[in-house]
């Protein structure tokens, strides 16, 4: 059984909203991802991916990551939209986070766009920022979602839905 979907307020998106198959979109807001006190992304030139009851997941092009303190791992995963993931270890000092970044190195034509784009669990970093707003991550280690304040659910995944 589906929890009931939150009506969205003045500028707010529900992601019942979202499509599915879900949609790629540029994303103009800055973008930031802050890792043992290190700002690793800061861009605007993010694209989002908005799948139905997901929060959206924000992919960052290389140009504006500090590639030195990411570290290519084996793990892989796949999804049935974007194709075969491959995996980063983020390292910055003496603090690790283990396959918390990952991209399409051959996305499917519809993601071509996101090729080697890196998105980040927001729940394995420091911070993760949207603008100015620090944000949360989608319910669940499954989902790489980031959460603000104009970004509605329920979510697939959070407690009391189910797992649906």
């Amino acid at each position: 059984m589906k929890p009931d979907r939150i009506a969205p307020g003045p500028g707010q998106e529900s992601v019942w909203d979202y499509p599915r198959p879900p949609r790629l979109e540029l994303s103009p807001k800055q973008i930031q991802v802050i890792f043992n006190g290190i700002t690793i992304v800061d861009t605007h030139r993010a694209q989002r991916v908005l799948e139905t009851s997901q929060a959206p997941v924000y992919y960052i092009p290389p140009d504006d990551i500090q590639m030195e303190y990411l570290v290519r791992t084996n793990h892989q995963s796949f999804c049935e939209w974007k194709g075969n993931a491959a995996y980063y270890t983020v390292v910055v000092g003496d603090k690790q986070a283990t396959n918390c970044a990952w991209f399409y190195p051959n996305p499917t034509p519809a993601f071509a766009s996101i090729k080697d784009y890196i998105a980040f669990y927001p729940q394995m970093m420091d911070a993760c920022y949207v603008n100015d707003e620090q944000a949360q991550p989608h319910p669940g280690n499954f989902y790489g979602g980031w959460i603000t304040s104009d970004i509605v659910g329920p979510f697939k995944g959070a407690p009391g839905t189910l797992g649906w």
